[in-house]
């Protein structure tokens, strides 16, 4: 099993945790306030698994990080890990964007690039692979749970880490064919605009879960 660093102590993070630790990984839970994040946590403190620890220590002392940080302050957070996270696989599965005036996503933050391409560029050292960005957070641990089945699509610039990002997807309950690779770490544009159609949704449907998916 591998072992598995998430940034981001929120929604996002603890969802993916808990799948990853009952599929046999362990996981190491990074915040900038672990012992608060592990307090309000609940049932982690029985599953021998999933740690806490700060940011730092959690990027340097596992062998694959997710970003689930708030997109909108990954690029500053994650800048400073370029040591802990050189040679390493980065997933970002966050989206950047600017709120709009009810809280919901407004504008994106790198508009004509992508979070996933700048944290690339800043940690060259670093395979950022992009995916789960284009989904509520639930789906991301349970695609069978959706009526249509959705797409995860992956971004990034090396193949073989790709491969082991696909492994973890599928360790998350996706389905091979489920998984649409779209090329290089480019690409991920496209999926990190398509959160500008998100609000809408969620302001017609409420938090059902959904996902924006490919239909063939």
């Amino acid at each position: 099993m591998t072992d598995i660093g998430i940034l981001g102590t929120g929604r996002v993070g603890t969802n993916l945790a808990g799948k990853l630790s009952a599929a046999g990984h362990p996981v190491t839970l990074g915040g900038r306030r672990p012992e608060e994040a592990a307090a309000r946590t609940t049932g982690f403190g029985s599953t021998p698994r999933i740690a806490f620890a700060d940011l730092r220590t959690t990027a340097r002392s596992t062998d694959i990080v997710i970003n689930a940080t708030p997109g909108d302050s990954s690029l500053e957070r994650l800048t400073d890990l370029r040591t802990e996270l050189a040679g390493k696989i980065l997933i970002d599965v966050s989206n950047a964007t600017r709120d709009a005036p009810d809280g919901l996503p407004g504008d994106l933050c790198h508009p004509g690039s992508s979070l996933a391409e700048k944290l690339q560029a800043a940690l060259p050292d670093t395979h950022v692979v992009k995916t789960l960005n284009t989904m509520l957070f639930t789906v991301m641990t349970t695609p069978e749970t959706l009526a249509v089945p959705p797409t995860a699509y992956l971004s990034g610039n090396d193949d073989d880490a790709k491969k082991t990002v696909t492994g973890l997807l599928g360790d998350l309950g996706w389905r091979p064919e489920q998984i649409e690779d779209l090329g290089d770490i480019t690409t991920a544009r496209a999926t990190e605009a398509m959160i500008l159609i998100v609000p809408h949704i969620l302001r017609r449907h409420g938090f059902a879960p959904f996902a924006v998916s490919l239909a063939r």
